[in-house]
C-alpha cells in the first residue's frame, strides 16, 4: 500500500457539502483523453472550441462561454462584467457572494452588495424593487444587476415563472440579471426543464455554470446569455485570475457533464437521495425538517449535543448553532446505503 493509498478511504461518505464527492469517472476518463500531446494555451485549444459549440446546443446560438477554476471566480467575473464603478448588486442576504465568499465581490471587484431578507432564499420583483431605489442619485450606489441562486443556498428551486418574473421586472428597471449556478443542474432536475428554458428564454443576461459539485474535478464556466449587455469578459477573466493557461482540462470536464445528460443524472440522483433522507428522518421524534427539500439538501433541527455527537461519524455543519439547525447535503456518489445508515444513526442518537 502506498502512502497515498493509505490517506484515502473509498468508503468514507460525508452529509457536509457535495464538494466532498469525488469525479465522476466519465469525468475522469475525458481528462485522460485529453491530456494526450499538445494543445495551444489560454483557450485556443481544440477542447474549448468545442465546449463553445456543445453549450450552445444547451443554452441557445448566441452564447459565448468563458470557463474558470471556481464558483467564486466566475461570480465575480461576471458581475464585474456587468457594472460599472459605481453600481450595485441586488441579492438575497442568504447569497453566496454575500456570505460565503469572504467579501470577494466587495473586495476583487469593488462591488456594492444590497441584500434583502428572503422567504426560503428566493427574491422576488417586489423584494428587489425594495431595495433598488434612490435612482440617479449620486450620493447612492446605483442597483444595476439583480443576482438570484438556482438553486439557493436553502435548498430550493426558482420555478420558471418566478425567473421570468424577476427578469422582466429588472429589464423594465434597466437592470441585468445574473444567476448563480453552482448547483444549476439540481434545478434542472427538479424542475424538468432545460437549461435553455430556465434561463435563455427567461431573459436572464449572464450565468455562472457549475459543474464542480455535480461530478467534476474543478470546472465552473461564465456563460454570457446576452453578449450585448456585458462588457470586457476576457480582459477581467485574466485580471481576476481566472484564466487557465491549461484550459483544455477545465473545458473537457464541462464538455462530459454536458454529453448525454450526465449532468442531470447527477443532479438528479443527489435530489432523490436528500429526498430519501428527507423522508426517512421528518417522523423521528425530536427532529423537524423546516424547510422544504426541492434539491440535494436538507435542513434540520435537533439538539446540538446530539449534532455534535453524529458529527463524529458522519461530518456535517451546523447551518444556525443557536437554533440547532443543521444542513445536510448529498452528491453524484451518495448511495441509498449511506442515507439509511446515516438516518438509523440520526434515530439511534435520537431515541
Amino acid at each position: 500500500m502506498t502512502g497515498l493509498e493509505q490517506l484515502h478511504d473509498p468508503n468514507l461518505r460525508s452529509f457536509a457539502s457535495d464538494n466532498y464527492a469525488g469525479i465522476h469517472p466519465d469525468v475522469l476518463a475525458a481528462l485522460a483523453v485529453a491530456n494526450g500531446g499538445h494543445q495551444v494555451a489560454y483557450g485556443e485549444d481544440v477542447y474549448t472550441e468545442r465546449l463553445q459549440d456543445v453549450m450552445r446546443a444547451q443554452f441557445g446560438t448566441d452564447v459565448e462561454v468563458f470557463p474558470v477554476f471556481n464558483g467564486t471566480g466566475a461570480n465575480v467575473v461576471a458581475l464585474q462584467a456587468c457594472t460599472e464603478r459605481w453600481e450595485a448588486v441586488v441579492c438575497a442576504a442568504t447569497a453566496h457572494i454575500n456570505v460565503d465568499e469572504c467579501a470577494a465581490p466587495e473586495r476583487m471587484a469593488g462591488l456594492k452588495l444590497l441584500t434583502v431578507p428572503t422567504p426560503e432564499g428566493k427574491l422576488t420583483p417586489e423584494l428587489v424593487a425594495s431595495v433598488a431605489i434612490r435612482k440617479n442619485d449620486e450620493h447612492a450606489a446605483q442597483a444595476k444587476v439583480v443576482s438570484i441562486t438556482q438553486t439557493t443556498e436553502l435548498g430550493t428551486a426558482y420555478s420558471v415563472d418566478e425567473i421570468r418574473a424577476i427578469t422582466s421586472a429588472a429589464h423594465d428597471a434597466d437592470m441585468l440579471v445574473h444567476v448563480d449556478g453552482s448547483r444549476i443542474a439540481n434545478a434542472v432536475a427538479t424542475l424538468g426543464v432545460s437549461l435553455k428554458e430556465m434561463l435563455t428564454d427567461t431573459g436572464v443576461d449572464i450565468m455562472s455554470f457549475g459543474g464542480t459539485k455535480n461530478g467534476a474535478m474543478l470546472a465552473e464556466a461564465v456563460v454570457v446569455l446576452r453578449p450585448q449587455a456585458v462588457h470586457g469578459m476576457k480582459f477581467l477573466r485574466k485580471s481576476s485570475m481566472q484564466l487557465a493557461s491549461k484550459m483544455r482540462f477545465v473545458s473537457v470536464q464541462l464538455e462530459a457533464l454536458l454529453t448525454d445528460d450526465l449532468f442531470k443524472r447527477n443532479a438528479l440522483h443527489a435530489n432523490e437521495m436528500a429526498a430519501r433522507l428527507a423522508a426517512a428522518v421528518r417522523d423521528i421524534p425530536g427532529l423537524t425538517v423546516p424547510r422544504p427539500v426541492q434539491a440535494n439538501a436538507v435542513f434540520a433541527i435537533l439538539p446540538r449535543e446530539v449534532s455534535r455527537r453524529l458529527m463524529e461519524d458522519f461530518r456535517f455543519y451546523f447551518w444556525d448553532e443557536a437554533t440547532g439547525e443543521v444542513r445536510w447535503m448529498c452528491a453524484w456518489d451518495t448511495m441509498p446505503e449511506d442515507v439509511d445508515a446515516f438516518a438509523a444513526a440520526i434515530k439511534a442518537a435520537l431515541s
